[in-house]
């Protein structure tokens, strides 16, 4: 077996206690595995890209127990990919945390981060839906930790409703894969696929509210309409550091939902045909317009990029509602860019209230506002989808792919207007709390207090701004390469619309 597959969850498992039991009084040597942990996790997952490039779909069997009745992990084109944008998103997110001192204002910020990375990468890997059921709640367990990190009476009542509103998604989870497991026996993914099939249409009920619940519990990961109003706050009142990591967790949603009704509960499954993309589209529709009015009416900017990461899930899961191979390979596209975009955001957001408070309004000038406005634009350039970067190719790709769809229209239409709110909405931001501050300045010139700038307040500026631009070179690299990308997005797509070399694959033929 490939031992290579499971290192992604092995690795962080194994650094985050070494963390807490050994290194807890050094911070320093905290900083220095954490990094190196991460760094090797980036070695990992792009190895396991590589190796699933050619198409194999490798399976690691826990204990040597052959599926569906032990434990397996599997590699393929999209399991390998989304680990690889963990591992590339998590990098400069812990750069930007040590440099600023986030790490240093509350305990445990690496053990609880690699957790967090554990339960991310487990959730991509498992072949078994209990067992995405237990990394949903590793991630979880290590966000409440997180989301607090810091303290203050704000953060710990996001966090409780945060806590509360994930708790309630878990007991849903439970109850759908109980009903899973008393219809088909199994929850093995692709012995679930095998059972699913072989039901006569008569007898299928059950296996539909199992379904149904099943999509509400990632709906709520992925903080669909209306099920998203947990995310502007939680994610707000976050350490910005933080929620820019929880930018990939919205995905592990989205990916649940490919992975889920591509493979069980597919297009071509008589049991379940229709069930997703008829509910799923139209609330993905109302998910990007209420994310883009939000962006246009929000006074905070962290609030605000809170928005923009409800406007992309919008625009990301309109493009899965569609269940075709040339929307799913948008979709993978997108997924890339929005959660890159997302980050940089954050980020900027925490730059900004750093260095003066984070109400959309006219301010005196900030230490390094000009740098900090540029990068402001660029992810704005990204997350409104308008030339030349990423977010222009994936939300045409989006649209190109929604051309022939039954409700095209409507999707063309909120998608192209979202798009247009979504530009006013920063352009409003970017120019009240960047360019208006010149005018204040000037008008309270008889105020010393007014004119006053602090000094720079991270330890290390020049490592914080590295690592935003190495998310900012991560979209520009996703530009320059969006013909090998797209390709590799498309064969992955090809891949999960053939549901039976997966399935083949994990139990070996014995199907």
């Amino acid at each position: 077996m490939n031992h290579w597959i499971v290192a992604p969850i092995v690795l962080p498992a194994i650094l985050a206690p070494f963390i807490i039991m050994v290194l807890r009084y050094h911070l320093d040597l905290q900083r220095i595995f954490s990094v190196a942990g991460v760094v090797a996790l980036l070695g990992i997952a792009l190895t396991i890209t590589a190796q699933a490039a050619g198409g194999d779909i490798q399976v690691y069997e826990l204990g040597d127990w052959p599926a569906p009745f032990g434990i397996v992990m599997v590699l393929d084109r999209l399991s390998a990919m989304m680990v690889l944008l963990t591992a590339l998103l998590a990098l400069p997110i812990v750069l930007y945390a040590i440099a600023t001192g986030w790490d240093n204002r509350g305990k445990h910020f690496h053990a609880l981060f690699h957790f967090q990375l554990m339960g991310v990468c487990g959730a991509f890997l498992t072949g078994d839906a209990f067992n995405l059921f237990v990394f949903f709640e590793v991630l979880l367990i290590a966000s409440y930790g997180l989301m607090t990190h810091g303290g203050g009476a704000v953060r710990l009542k996001a966090g409780v409703q945060y806590v509360a509103y994930n708790l309630l998604g878990s007991t849903l989870f439970l109850f759908a894969l109980g009903t899973l497991y008393g219809v088909t026996g199994t929850l093995n993914m692709a012995d679930i696929a095998v059972r699913v099939a072989e039901l006569p249409p008569e007898d299928t009920a059950l296996l539909r509210v199992g379904a149904v619940l099943l999509l509400l519990v990632f709906c709520i990961k992925a903080a669909v309409l209306p099920l998203h109003f947990w995310l502007p706050a939680s994610y707000a009142n976050a350490p910005l550091p933080v929620a820019a990591l929880f930018a990939i967790m919205t995905k592990v949603g989205a990916y649940s939902i490919l992975r889920m009704y591509t493979l069980a509960f597919g297009p071509e499954v008589e049991a379940t045909q229709g069930l997703v993309g008829d509910w799923l589209q139209p609330a993905a529709l109302l998910t990007l317009a209420v994310g883009a009015i939000g962006i246009l009416g929000s006074q905070h900017i962290a609030r605000m990029v809170a928005f923009c990461a409800i406007a992309s899930m919008g625009t990301l899961l309109i493009a899965i509602s569609l269940f075709t191979p040339e929307a799913t390979a948008a979709a993978l596209y997108y997924v890339f860019h929005s959660t890159l975009a997302t980050a940089l955001l954050f980020l900027v957001a925490d730059l900004v209230m750093e260095r003066r408070s984070g109400a959309i309004t006219p301010k005196p000038p900030m230490p390094q506002g000009g740098l900090i406005s540029a990068l402001f634009f660029v992810g704005a350039i990204a997350m409104a989808g308008m030339p030349p970067l990423s977010g222009f190719v994936g939300k045409l790709l989006v649209l190109d792919a929604a051309r022939d769809a039954p409700n095209a229209n409507a999707a063309w239409a909120v998608i192209l207007i979202g798009s247009f709110i979504t530009i006013i909405g920063l352009a409003r931001a970017g120019s009240l709390i960047f360019w208006k501050s010149h005018d204040v300045q000037f008008l309270s010139e008889g105020d010393p207090e007014d004119r006053e700038v602090a000094p720079a307040p991270e330890p290390q500026p020049g490592l914080a701004f590295t690592a935003v631009f190495g998310v900012v070179a991560g979209l520009i690299a996703l530009t320059l390469f969006a013909g090998p990308a797209l390709e590799y997005t498309s064969k992955t797509a090809e891949q999960l619309f053939t549901p039976e070399h997966y399935i083949s694959a994990v139990l070996g033929g014995e199907e």
